[in-house]
């Protein structure tokens, strides 16, 4: 997909917050800490538009940016950050589950994992929520250039194996470096309705 413009809209907690744009939008998932951020810059060819930071929990808000006039990718907070008390965990919990579950506009989610680790109890369970209202899963395996190519087929195995991936999720390896994945991305994408 080529990008002629693409720019923040706004954040939001509670639902009548949320912008009144009659447009897709695509929301992305992931533990903290697993290059959700540079993730998206990679894929909307921006280098600052999302926020990046080195320490985890960052995005405690959801974050709406409009691309093309046409489309909105949305940035949701990070699950399963321990250095958050209890009862932040649950508002954060709730407030991605009153997203993903009741928000209209909301055409694809996209799960991310790093490509490094075994997918957590964590992951397995928002691969299972996915599955169960959206009925398939694009799952990314991201920060695949800090491994050798050689480990990507077996890595890709095990995350299969672990989030019990059916046969019509789609995994893509993905590295924000090298913008490997991309265009696969996109047409997934564009494409899965």
């Amino acid at each position: 997909m080529i990008i002629k413009n693409c720019r923040f809209i706004k954040s939001a907690v509670l639902q009548d917050q949320y912008p009144e744009l009659n447009l897709p939008e695509i929301a992305f998932s992931c533990r903290s800490n697993v290059g959700k951020s540079s993730l998206i810059n990679s894929l909307l060819g921006r280098k600052k538009l999302v926020k990046t930071s080195s320490s985890p929990g960052k995005t405690r808000l959801i974050n709406f940016f409009l691309v093309n006039d046409r489309l909105v990718l949305v940035d949701l907070p990070g699950y399963g950050y321990a250095a958050v008390s209890k009862s932040q965990k649950q508002a954060w919990r709730k407030m991605i589950e009153d997203y993903l579950r009741f928000r209209e506009n909301l055409e694809n989610v996209v799960l991310l994992v790093d490509i490094r680790h075994e997918p957590t109890a964590d992951d397995k369970l928002m691969y299972d929520f996915l599955k169960y209202y959206k009925g398939s899963v694009i799952i990314v395996a991201t920060k695949m250039d800090k491994i050798n190519r050689s480990s990507v087929s077996k890595n890709l195995n095990i995350i299969k194996q672990k989030l019990g991936v059916g046969p019509n999720d789609i995994l893509i390896p993905y590295s924000s470096r090298t913008h490997t994945g991309r265009e696969e991305l996109w047409e997934a994408l564009l494409a899965w309705k």
